[in-house]
């Protein structure tokens, strides 16, 4: 069977999902999802999955974009989370150094705060113990003159110093996608824009799909041994439409994000503060950027599109004013943000923040197995658990033997690179030979960061394809990657490729702007599309676009522009 990941083959993919019984369907493309079906691929697993929307487009490209080590979590005492999320942190930075960077952060505390040096510094000591941290990133304490030092900008006013230690950034749908890229090169089926719309029974068992393409409108059955839930905020929806949601349910609460440019927020250090009412706040540097989290409220809208109100960003602007007073943001200085959901663990009588992010495997009477709750950091550990399950039951009905899990040290796609040592090795040399096809130095550097070891798919069509893009009126550059994203990650609408195949609607809006046209174009044009998809997905990026930087009046429930 040809192992495709391009939007041209949609029809192939399905074909091939459609060839044979699978042994497990994973629904939710989302890095729970992908995860699970690397897992699954990779001890033999004939492993299908499939995303009623684009991958990574719920929670998985909508976090605070760090691997945790969890360390809030050391104030809920729950010890054995942060011990194994933070040895985690360690094999998802090793396995896709590309799209995982360590971040020192900075924990300043001030008079009246929830930090305080002692209690700092006993906290991020046991945390280094549990988290495994290595030697080169340990807790350091500083005074208040070397936290001022590190970041000048940090309130000064009763400050009695900090603490400074290790998160690693990354880019949350990328590693989404290159999990799920990983799992198609081993042989895994992989389609988005695939709705599941009913369950197919046997007996009482759950044996199959009925599934609604929601490009075509085309609807295909798909068959499996074992059917996997990891639909992420849509868990429920789900056991619903199995009949079995009852105990434990989800709770989905709201976190937003703001983007501002540099020049306005000139933000030197990753920042980990403490607010007015007892909740913490990042503030991280990113790209000539400076982005500012997060909010955490209950959520009960529309799931597929969770929207920044007038609250959520006034919220973090009277953070950033509350720990950068020097600063005077103000709402005109918003160039971007994002509104993601996390899907918790409902247990009644918990506070929002304080819910616990653990994740859980629920088997419904059908055999329909859910996975919900946890973290980013803990993807692949929640993946070993699910495909334990699902081998174990299908060993029992069938007799046969399954392998341990194979992707502790399994690079993920463009992760082939050495690990973290090699990769720097890797960008030097491949920034070099960007310069020499004649990109621009950060130009080949962000190209590296987004592909790693997949660089060289985009230098080639860069390279061989300049008249193409001349014709086509794009940017080599952008052409090169829009080709790529269309051609080997399943890229279909422009919001794939905007939002989650390069991240910048969230970190480059300008960007977007100035090449959407050209962009939009060029994929009417390969792919097809009638006007009305034109139009369509046009109108779905110039919503996100204004959403980005206009609230959602929560009582009118549009647009403040709209509504002015």
């Amino acid at each position: 069977m040809t192992k495709t990941f391009s939007s041209f083959d949609r029809s192939k993919v399905y074909q091939n999902m459609k060839a044979s019984t699978l042994d497990v369907l994973v629904i939710g493309g989302g890095i729970t999802g992908a995860g699970i079906t690397l897992d699954g691929v990779t001890r033999g697993l004939n492993t299908g999955v499939i995303e009623m929307q684009d991958f990574a487009a719920g929670t998985s490209s909508r976090s605070t974009k760090l691997v945790h080590g969890g360390l809030r979590y050391l104030k809920q005492f729950e010890v054995k989370m942060v011990a194994e999320v933070g040895k985690e942190r360690e094999i998802v930075y090793e396995n896709g150094p590309h799209v995982t960077t360590p971040e020192w952060m900075l924990l300043p505390f001030h008079k009246g705060g929830n930090f305080g040096p002692f209690s700092t510094n006993i906290g991020l000591r046991v945390y280094d113990y549990l988290a495994g941290v290595k030697k080169s990133e340990r807790r350091k304490m500083l005074s208040p003159e070397e936290t001022i030092d590190r970041e000048p900008l940090v309130k000064q006013e009763g400050l009695k110093g900090g603490g400074y230690y290790v998160e690693y950034r990354t880019d949350d749908a990328r590693l989404t996608l290159d999990v799920m890229k990983k799992a198609v090169e081993n042989g895994a089926h992989a389609l988005n824009y695939a709705k599941v719309v009913d369950f197919i029974y046997e007996q009482g068992k759950v044996v199959g799909v009925k599934v609604e393409d929601q490009i075509s409108g085309e609807h295909h059955l798909l068959y499996a041994q074992k059917i996997v839930n990891a639909g992420g905020p849509w868990v429920d929806t789900l056991r619903d439409m199995d009949g079995s949601k009852k105990g434990k349910q989800l709770r989905l609460t709201k976190g937003i994000h703001l983007v501002f440019d540099q020049q306005t927020f000139p933000l030197r250090q990753a920042v980990y503060f403490d607010t007015p009412d007892g909740r913490m706040v990042f503030a991280i540097p990113r790209d000539g950027k400076t982005y500012v989290g997060t909010t955490d409220t209950v959520y009960e809208g529309d799931i597929s599109h969770p929207t920044m109100t007038t609250d959520d960003r006034d919220y973090v602007l009277k953070s950033i004013d509350y720990m950068f007073p020097g600063l005077n943001i103000t709402k005109e200085d918003v160039e971007s943000s994002w509104s993601g959901l996390r899907p918790l663990i409902y247990e009644q009588g918990k506070d929002p923040s304080e819910i616990s992010r653990k994740d859980e495997i629920f088997t419904s009477d059908s055999g329909l197995i859910s996975i919900a709750g946890g973290k980013l950091t803990g993807y692949r550990k929640m993946a070993e658990s699910v495909i334990n399950q699902v081998t174990s039951e299908l060993s029992s009905e069938n007799g046969k033997t399954y392998g341990k899990s194979q992707t502790k040290n399994m690079p993920i796609s463009g992760g082939d690179v050495g690990g973290s040592k090699g990769f720097k090795r890797f960008m030097e040399r491949k920034v070099e030979e960007g310069k020499g096809l004649g990109m621009g130095e950060d130009q080949a550097r962000r190209l590296i960061q987004l592909y790693g070891g997949n660089v060289d798919h985009v230098y080639n069509r860069y390279e061989n394809r300049k008249e193409e893009a001349k014709k086509h009126d794009i940017d080599p550059v952008v052409f090169a990657m829009v080709t790529y994203a269309l051609e080997e990650e399943l890229t279909y609408k422009p919001v794939d490729f905007f939002v989650r195949r390069s991240a910048a609607l969230f970190f480059d809006i300008h960007w977007v702007h100035l090449h959407k046209e050209s962009v939009i174009r060029y994929m009417s044009e390969v792919l097809n599309w009638t006007e009305e998809q034109q139009e369509t997905y046009t109108h779905q990026l110039d919503v996100l676009l204004e959403e980005a930087v206009t609230p959602i009046d929560a009582k009118k429930g549009v647009s403040q522009s709209e509504a002015s």
